[in-house]
This record gives structure tokens, sequence and C-alpha cells, in this order.
């Protein structure tokens, strides 16, 4: 058995979930921030058999696009400057994904 660890950006995460329950996968859901941004995310935990890794693997690339966005990075060269607010294009979305062993499942 493997543990997938998805992190996703929360305006992905309900498609995804929805599509991963209707594919009878079980997948539980944990609020996490992200730390360049410092923006909402979703941790996903998905408990699959080995030979299932590609299908969810797929069902999340289908589900987390990668789009540009435009931010504003605070700026502040000394104590007591003024912020400067500097507009920055970054890219977001898609999915960080970790596939781990587990060496033992129980459900009770």
């Amino acid at each position: 058995m493997k543990l997938i660890v998805a992190i996703v950006q929360d305006q992905d995460a309900a498609s995804l979930i929805n599509d991963l329950t209707e594919n009878e996968y079980r997948v539980t859901k944990l609020a996490s921030t992200g730390g360049f941004l410092k923006a909402g995310n979703t941790t996903l935990l998905i408990g699959v058999e080995e030979e299932f890794i590609e299908d969810v693997l797929k069902i999340i690339e289908d589900n987390c696009k990668t789009r540009d966005i435009t931010t504003s990075l605070l700026t502040v060269s000394m104590p007591g400057d003024a912020y400067i607010p500097y507009p920055l294009e970054v890219k977001v979305g898609g999915a960080t994904i970790f596939i781990l062993d587990v060496e033992k499942h129980i459900k009770i």
C-alpha cells in the first residue's frame, strides 16, 4: 500500500476530491498554508494500492492546472521606510505530490 500526499491549490481541491471519491478513492483533506505566497492550499492524504497510483495521478493532473497570477510583494529597504508594493507574476496551481510506502494499515 502507498500513501499519496498531494498539496493543491484551494480552488482545485473541491473538483479533485469529487473526482477521487466518484472513482471510489478515499481522501482525507487537511487545510494548509503555502510558505511563499502565504496563501491557503489543501493537503490531501490518499491511501491506495500500488496498481492504482497511476490512475490517481491522472485524476490529480486533470484537476490541478498551473496558472499565472500577479501578486504584490512588499519590500522594505530600511526600518521606518514605507512599504512599497512590487507587482510580481508567479505561477500557481498544479500539485506537489509525495508517494510514501505504508508499512502497516489499520482500519478500526
